[in-house]
């Protein structure tokens, strides 16, 4: 019988190295994201608007709160125009009363980079734009 000796890595070094290993794929990931690596997308895709949250501290940005919409909406609330929201998004109207910056859309993929499936949110020109621009289109979250 022949007796195989096992090497463990002390704690320090394996507990660095599963974080350098996570770190490392979670850069790869996020890189290959149309958004990532500040490579394509626009300003407010690179600072997360639009993304799925459940508090505050989801949010990437500072400044930015997760909106009461379903799966989240990490944004702005309040704006007056669409100088008060990331370059990529814009003041809209919702029909809640209130003024979001919700980010500017060509398609449905666009607005979900930062969702899930069950959360998706819609790219949709029947929106109220507070600076009214013709043939825009705005990422709307499930109410």
């Amino acid at each position: 019988m022949s007796r195989v000796a096992t090497l463990k890595a002390p704690t320090e070094v394996r507990d660095f190295l599963s974080h350098a290993a996570i770190t490392i794929l979670a850069s790869i990931l996020l890189c290959a994201l149309p958004s990532g690596c500040g490579a394509g997308g626009s300003e407010a895709q690179r600072r997360g608007v639009g993304a799925a949250c459940t508090k505050d501290t989801d949010c990437i940005e500072a400044g930015q709160t997760c909106l009461a919409f379903k799966g989240g909406y990490c944004g702005l609330a309040n704006c007056v125009n669409d100088a008060g929201c990331p370059s990529g998004s814009a003041c809209v109207a919702h029909t809640d009363g209130k003024n979001y910056c919700f980010l500017i859309c060509t398609d449905k993929a666009s607005c979900n980079i930062y969702r899930s499936v069950d959360v998706e949110a819609n790219c949709s020109s029947s929106v109220a734009f507070i600076d009214s621009t013709l043939n825009r289109k705005a990422c709307v979250p499930p109410s």
